[in-house]
């Protein structure tokens, strides 16, 4: 049910033309899966409650340590020892106690995410290790779930999207065709803090767009290098041979 000052509190956005009442109720009858509550989890979450996205399933195993305090600004100093997933769903009731916040604090494995995926609108990508995106990956094309994806370590990033619903648009694994890429980690090689705010608002910005069914970045990778403040736009067509997607639709 929509709080007494629905129009107040998402007025700016009410006066967009490309969102209006109409749009916003659709944000509020929106669901979203994110995984990683961590330095992309972070923004992703906060702007995604803050746009009025009314529900939110959030999924971390991890406890807050006094390290992530450097660019997971979900969590703060008095959270240290706290279970992730506890620790950002009370931040975004805070923001935002309207919507709809569901934690999943445990490792989750391709049959949880599975079934966690079936009844959501959109997966986010916030995860640090390329076996959890192979899955998440895999999970989108199955279930026929747009997943927006986001990478950053040391002064690089990435944002992209996938939409199984559209035949046309490529997938994680036509990005990456071999699983047994090697995985670095922000705890093995570092990361400057604004770059995982700069990648997950990215992620969030194009959430709020497939949401309001205008998606832009399937067939499209954004990379941005922090350290010269430079974008490159990449195009990522279909690859006809992908292991993972070619095949799906005739399934």
């Amino acid at each position: 049910m929509r709080e007494p000052d629905f129009n107040e509190r998402y007025s700016r956005q009410i006066r967009l033309p490309r969102i209006g009442e109409k749009g916003q109720a659709r944000l509020a009858e929106s669901s979203v899966f994110i995984v990683g509550m961590g330095g992309l989890g972070s923004p992703v979450a906060l702007y995604l409650a803050a746009a009025g996205v009314g529900r939110m399933r959030i999924a971390d195993f991890d406890q807050v340590d006094e390290s992530n305090l450097q660019r997971q600004i979900i969590h703060s100093h008095s959270d240290i020892g706290e279970l992730k997933a506890y620790s950002a769903a009370n931040s975004l009731r805070a923001l935002n106690p309207s919507i709809e916040v569901e934690t999943l604090d445990y490792s989750l494995d391709y049959a949880d995410f599975m079934a966690h995926s079936r009844d959501i609108d959109l997966i986010i990508d916030c995860t640090d290790n390329f076996p959890t995106r192979f899955e998440l990956n895999e999970v989108s094309l199955q279930t026929k779930t747009p997943l927006v994806c986001g990478a950053a370590i040391r002064w690089d990033g990435q944002v992209t999207a996938f939409d199984p619903r559209d035949e046309k648009s490529p997938c994680y694994q036509c990005l990456y065709p071999n699983k047994n890429i090697a995985s670095a980690t922000c705890a093995m090689e570092g990361v400057v803090a604004p770059l995982v705010g700069v990648i997950g608002t990215m992620q969030a910005m194009e959430a709020v767009n497939i949401l309001l069914g205008d998606g832009q970045l399937h067939g499209i990778v954004w990379l941005f290098d922090a350290s010269s403040m430079a974008w490159q736009k990449m195009k990522l067509p279909k690859n006809p041979n992908c292991p993972a997607c070619s095949n799906r639709d005739r399934a």
